[in-house]
């Protein structure tokens, strides 16, 4: 409770998993981390200015049903009221890369920059990582997570990644460390149990969770608690 209902920051993940597995990394790892942000959020007696909405959808897999039932569901007036909306999808694999949406475009690939406003996003969370020594890449808006709904809208949109069945380049382990393998070798398979983690991206993630959400939502000092 609390905060401008009419400037809104929204933070999702998606709470399914596909049929084959347990899905723990994906999605049990980014829906962990935004429940985490929200006790604390809770917990800190802080009031934001903006007020914040955490979302855990639906059948995600199945095309993100849940996010585009939602935000096909709300009025002209309350999607204009979402001022920002950070996805999580994916922020333990055991091989990560530190990857942020890419919403200025500097890399200049696929599908172009977010809605306006999704740059600055980017740049909170890109802030926290260089705060501790930790690099990051662009990953392409291409609508594969449940932002996509959103981004169709116009609302601006940011989050994490740390990889699914893609490979970890030569130059990438020089960067983060890991292996020349898929960034989740249990992507959408029965093997992503928790043993399928990477506990450093886990914390790693969670706490710029945690900066992001403070950061943009004007939570008190604008330091999250530990």
């Amino acid at each position: 409770p609390g905060g401008d209902t009419t400037n809104t920051v929204m933070v999702g993940g998606h709470l399914d998993g596909v049929a084959s597995g347990p899905g723990i990394n994906d999605n049990g790892s980014g829906s962990a981390a935004i429940l985490e942000v929200a006790l604390r959020l809770a917990a800190s007696g802080e009031t934001p200015t903006k007020h914040v909405r955490f979302a855990w959808w639906g059948a995600e897999e199945l095309g993100l049903i849940g996010s585009t039932r939602y935000v096909q569901g709300l009025t002209t007036t309350q999607r204009s009221q979402i001022d920002s909306y950070y996805n999580f999808d994916m922020v333990a694999s055991p091989n990560p890369g530190y990857f942020l949406y890419d919403g200025d475009n500097s890399d200049g690939t696929g599908s172009g920059p977010g809605p306006t406003g999704s740059a600055q996003l980017e740049q909170v969370l890109a802030d926290y990582f260089t705060g501790i020594g930790v690099p990051t890449r662009g990953t392409d808006f291409d609508g594969r997570s449940d932002y996509g709904p959103f981004i169709q809208y116009g609302i601006p949109a940011g989050g994490t990644f740390t990889g699914a069945e893609g490979r970890k380049t030569a130059a990438q382990v020089q960067l983060w460390g890991g292996t020349t393998t898929a960034y989740d070798p249990c992507y959408h398979s029965s093997c992503d149990t928790m043993a399928n983690l990477s506990t450093t991206a886990l914390d790693r993630n969670a706490d710029a969770i945690a900066h992001a959400v403070w950061t943009v939502a004007q939570v008190g000092d604008v330091t999250p608690p530990p």
